[in-house]
């Protein structure tokens, strides 16, 4: 134990003169660990919530999806293009258009997606995102019926449609009638089940049917004009992009998961980040609280300093005490908030300490991810800070006259 520590640790345990040098101690301590318990609480909230979102967007959606006009002979060369890197999984052909869906006078917006739903399930997680009806009516259509349709939740609750109901779709690319001009393109479906991702955006506007009824409504008969893809290795998305933009030329377009939720990502990572910022705050206050602390020590301290100085300690020897005052109180602080703001983290993730809506969430509590990264750097931030507040204090008692010390002391 080095003396300069010894006696930074007798200063700060000693009974100090005066309740409010004592108190001041304790608000900088304080101040510190609840600073670094929210911000590791809000964090590990914020990963939850973000992570929960992402796993919802890549669940109904594929790693890479392919968009272009495709006909058969179309689609072999995009699959001769998959074939010349090892990292993709699997790939779904599809038919993608917008339409207008009509019931019982309502009418609304939809995205309709038609795929071969074998192919489908091998890309997204689509077919356990099911909570009413069945997708078997998509692979074998009944001869007679309207072919079947699956809804997001949603999209069925603003329609007031349910499983069984039929619906009309109407197509804004009308198609040209003999002596009547340009007439608008209507197919009748029959709702054969309900979907619910999570993701509003879904729900809200995606409408699922066969490829062949896609196809046919839309001007694709046997061809698509997208082609999703799932990847070995979701983290090798932007590279395996890359190589199929180089390999299918100009004529297709190609984008990740990331690139077609871009702007969602971006507002999640600004959002953590002004957080982190607001609530950083705490901790600089905190930080003032040290330097003020320590500054009203050297005052107290005075006559002490003032006699290490005449025993033979040095400036730079004085600088280290108040440096180790300023250490203990940060690491001190910092200990405490850290295991407060995990265990408050831990607490949240198993109890149902705050119910949310499932209604409006699909979730019912909070979720919570915890990450040593955003740990350390609070962390590290954070005693960094404190020891920043330490310079100036350590600065100017180093600079006492042992004489003035000893006499005004």
């Amino acid at each position: 134990m080095s003396t300069e520590f010894f006696i930074a640790r007798r200063y700060l345990l000693a009974k100090r003169k005066g309740l409010f040098a004592m108190i001041t101690t304790f608000i900088g301590v304080a101040g510190v660990a609840l600073g670094v318990a929210a911000l590791i609480v809000t964090l590990a909230i914020m990963d939850g919530f973000q992570s929960d979102i992402k796993k919802k967007i890549i669940d109904a959606q594929a790693h890479i999806t392919i968009y272009g006009r495709m006909q058969p002979r179309d689609l072999e060369v995009v699959r001769a293009a998959f074939g010349r890197d090892g990292r993709l999984a699997a790939e779904s052909p599809f038919v993608l258009g917008q339409g207008i869906l009509t019931f019982d006078n309502r009418s609304t917006g939809a995205v309709v997606k038609g795929f071969d739903p074998a192919a489908e399930f091998s890309v997204n997680s689509l077919k356990t995102s099911l909570t009413r009806g069945s997708w078997d009516a998509l692979e074998k259509p009944v001869k007679g019926e309207p072919p079947a349709i699956v809804l997001g939740e949603e999209l069925a609750k603003n329609l007031g449609l349910w499983t069984g109901d039929d619906a009309v779709l109407v197509s804004p690319q009308g198609s040209a009638s003999m002596g009547l001009g340009l007439l608008p393109k209507m197919k009748k479906f029959r709702v054969a089940g309900l979907v619910r991702t999570g993701y509003f955006e879904f729900d809200n506007t995606m409408a699922y049917c066969s490829r062949s009824a896609a196809g046919e409504f839309f001007g694709f008969p046997g061809g698509a004009n997208g082609v999703g893809v799932r990847l070995k290795d979701i983290k090798a998305a932007p590279e395996t992009a890359a190589a199929l933009r180089k390999a299918l030329g100009f004529a297709y377009t190609v984008k990740t998961y990331a690139d077609m939720n871009q702007t969602l990502f971006a507002a999640l990572k600004l959002e953590k980040f002004v957080m982190s910022l607001v609530l950083g705050l705490i901790i600089l206050v905190a930080v003032f609280n040290i330097a003020s602390n320590l500054l009203m020590m050297s005052m107290e301290k005075l006559r002490d300093i003032g006699i290490l100085r005449a025993m033979g300690a040095s400036p730079g020897f004085i600088r280290r005490v108040f440096l180790w005052e300023g250490n203990l109180i940060a690491l001190t602080g910092i200990t405490i908030g850290v295991a407060l703001g995990v265990g408050l983290s831990v607490f949240i993730s198993i109890y149902p300490v705050v119910e949310l809506p499932a209604d409006i969430y699909y979730v019912t509590k909070v979720p919570v991810e915890l990450k040593l990264i955003n740990i350390l750097g609070t962390a590290a931030g954070s005693y960094l800070l404190c020891m920043l507040s330490a310079v100036i204090p350590a600065v100017r008692a180093s600079k006492v006259s042992p004489m003035d010390a000893i006499r005004y002391g």
